[in-house]
């Protein structure tokens, strides 16, 4: 019950000062002697009744941490402490990148919500490596699953996209478990055109090429927007199919301003920016859905978009999600989330 008097704190401050300072505390904490003990023994669930297998891959717990929250692989240690059975890292492109002006991340509290405009901003692919190629090193027996998310520099043609994501692909290949394409951030311009099949084609043929010749192959997912129409939706299912995709990550953010309770003109003075939290609920649930349907149940889908509580992760598990990712929630419900989204998991 601590943590909502500490959130009215940290919200009077610039959210992503407030992001990097509460991360650096929480690593400050791990960095003591008995730290990280006391932070796992405070938020890991202990049950073992939650592992599952998914895409060939074991996770201790079915809940997750978006990509775009340790974009630089910087707290892995602190993550996998607060009990996260799985975190993707990124997005990651092949060159280091400053990402959009600031301020680029805001609350909308009266709506549960966060709209960013970050822009791919990160170390680069090189960066992330060597400190994924320490994570393995120094933690050998950690279970935490860590998922690789790719994208392209800003500056490179949607033509040449292909290729930064094979970059990405290739140098990640032995640090990361899994990957998933990046094409549908609302913040790079043009992106989400990539999200069309031709282009996403030629991307993941090109990434499975490579994958296909490795001795274990990596399983490759796409990670699409909760904005595709039906018709797009059914492209994707396909491509899914025909590309052998190993799954689907379903949603990223929204464009969305619909049914804010936040004043239409602070929400207009804000500007561009993916829409995140409980506004994206109800819409990722309908795009959850019609994968799965159209899939067959037969490809894992990852769950992401206003899930805050047990009941909103049980809510994407029975419409047939395999794992779910939390992001905003996390802001918003603090560090016990996932030990809480699994006590209540059935």
């Amino acid at each position: 019950m601590l943590y909502p008097v500490i959130r009215n704190l940290l919200f009077r401050f610039d959210p992503e000062a407030v992001h990097h300072f509460s991360m650096n505390l929480l690593r400050g904490v791990c960095d003591l002697g008995p730290g990280k003990s006391l932070i796992s023994g405070l938020y890991q669930y202990r049950k073992q009744n939650l592992a599952k297998q998914v895409f060939g891959l074991k996770f201790t717990n079915p809940v997750g941490l978006g990509a775009g929250f340790d974009k630089n692989a910087l707290y892995l240690r602190e993550l996998e402490a607060l009990g996260f059975g799985f975190v993707e890292i990124g997005t990651v492109t092949p060159k280091p990148q400053p990402g959009n002006e600031q301020p680029r991340l805001f609350r909308l509290p009266a709506d549960k919500a966060l709209i960013n405009r970050m822009g791919f901003n990160n170390n680069g692919v090189e960066a992330v490596k060597a400190r994924l190629e320490a994570w393995r090193r120094q933690h050998p027996n950690s279970q935490m699953i860590i998922g690789g998310n790719i994208g392209k520099n800003k500056v490179t043609e949607n033509e040449d996209a292909w290729k930064d994501y094979v970059i990405c692909f290739d140098r990640l290949f032995d640090t990361a478990d899994y990957f998933v394409v990046n094409v549908s951030s609302p913040n790079t311009p043009g992106l989400r055109a990539l999200q069309e099949k031709p282009a996403l084609e030629k991307i993941f043929g090109e990434l499975q090429q490579i994958n296909q010749g490795k001795p274990k192959p990596k399983p490759l997912l796409l990670k699409i927007a909760p904005d595709l129409t039906n018709e797009q939706l059914d492209d994707i299912i396909a491509l899914t199919k025909d590309m052998q995709l190993a799954g689907l990550v379903a949603t990223n953010t929204t464009i969305s301003r619909a049914g804010l309770r936040t004043a239409p003109v602070a929400v207009e003075a804000i500007g561009m920016g993916g829409l995140s939290g409980k506004p994206v609920q109800q819409k990722s649930n309908e795009v959850l859905q019609y994968l799965v349907k159209g899939l067959g149940g037969n490809t894992p889908v990852i769950a992401s978009g206003g899930i805050f509580t047990g009941a909103d992760a049980q809510e994407k598990m029975d419409l047939g999600a395999s794992l779910i990712q939390v992001w905003t929630g996390f802001v918003y419900q603090g560090p016990a989330i996932a030990k809480n989204i699994c006590k209540e998991l059935r």
